[in-house]
């Protein structure tokens, strides 16, 4: 078994203000640069999110900007994702072209931002704002192992923190095997350094993993043997078998697992208890994967009365837009949250 390439939500950058932009700006070229991008990179990187951030801010409504270092080996990338609830992009691919503008929307200045960026994904509806994800190598040409292909990777999550708080304690990670995908995601017991420290503890255990194909009550019983002594948590996996049209699902607490397929929203049982305090009853559960299918996995910080509908008029976009999406329109403020989201087909 083996891990895709990895993301670390770095910073969320709250956009209400025109200086903002400078503020994003800054923090993007910095890590542009502690990921080690040559100066030019840099720059672009700076430019690009300068254009993202002040658009969110004058078109967008006010909005986020998050910044996530993603690495594959010992290549590494900036991805950016911008998320606003303005008004929306009536046209996306009309928006993507440089030159464009449309008043009132995040489309101002896309084209120049696509043209910088090594992969743009947008999701967009009118009335309801724009999700834009970008993602900046080093060099496309270095770095294969993080360039992706159309269709995207078949998951990916996003986490913000408690309002107030420097870290977040919840966590998520994705593990790939052949054309099975697993999801897990991690909310450790309570807020802060000691409940971020859990959940990273989880995400150690369940993608250092020395038992390939271990099925998913194994790997939570490991992270359940890894989060001893500390504040332990709640705990949910997925795997997603789409070649057996299976899910396999295991849950230890409150976090959420959901199948979303055909307009249908349909939730998946977790047990009660904590993670790592008490050795847990795991009771493993089998679904039907149909191929149009996906699955949310989402702590509490995020509220489960979100509408299936919302989520099939997102059916294309990839699982970063369709993760942050969900993170803006059902995370809960006063608490940390996360979204984890993988597609049955990519």
């Amino acid at each position: 078994m083996s891990s895709p390439a990895t993301a670390e939500d770095v910073a969320w950058l709250l956009l209400d203000q025109l200086s903002s932009a400078g503020a994003a700006r800054r923090a993007a070229e910095r890590l542009a640069q502690q990921l080690g991008l040559p100066p030019t990179r840099v720059a672009e990187v700076g430019l690009a999110v300068t254009e993202l951030a002040t658009n969110v801010h004058l078109h967008g409504g006010g909005g986020a900007i998050l910044l996530r270092s993603v690495r594959a080996g010992t290549s590494a990338a900036v991805e950016v994702v911008a998320v606003d609830s303005g008004p929306g992009i009536v046209d996306v691919g009309i928006a993507r072209r440089d030159g464009h503008s449309t008043a009132g929307t995040l489309g101002i200045g896309l084209g120049m931002v696509t043209r910088l960026a090594d992969r743009v994904d947008i999701g967009s509806r009118p009335g309801r704002g724009t999700v834009l994800a970008a993602r900046f190598e080093a060099d496309r040409e270095a770095c294969p192992t993080l360039a992706a292909d159309a269709a995207g990777p078949p998951a990916a999550g996003i986490s913000r923190a408690l309002s107030g708080e420097d870290v977040c304690g919840d966590a998520y990670a994705v593990r790939q095997e052949g054309a099975r995908t697993s999801l897990m995601v991690c909310d450790g017991s309570g807020h802060g350094p000691l409940a971020a420290a859990a959940a990273r503890e989880a995400v150690r255990a369940f993608t250092d993993s020395t038992q390939p194909g271990s099925p998913p009550e194994v790997a939570l019983r490991r992270i359940h043997r890894a989060l001893a002594g500390s504040r332990g948590g709640a705990v949910a996996i997925a795997e997603l078998d789409p070649g057996a049209h299976r899910l396999r699902f295991v849950g230890i607490g409150n976090i959420a697992g959901v199948v979303v397929s055909a307009g249908q929203k349909r939730g998946l049982v977790s047990i009660g208890g904590i993670v790592g305090y008490r050795e847990p009853p795991l009771r493993p559960f089998e679904h039907q994967l149909p191929a149009d299918s996906v699955v949310v996995l989402h702590s509490d910080g995020v509220s489960r009365r979100w509408d299936a509908d919302d989520l099939n008029q997102l059916v294309y976009e990839t699982p970063l837009v369709i993760a942050a999406m969900l993170l803006r329109d059902a995370g809960i403020r006063h608490d940390d949250a996360c979204v984890l989201v993988g597609r049955a087909n990519r």
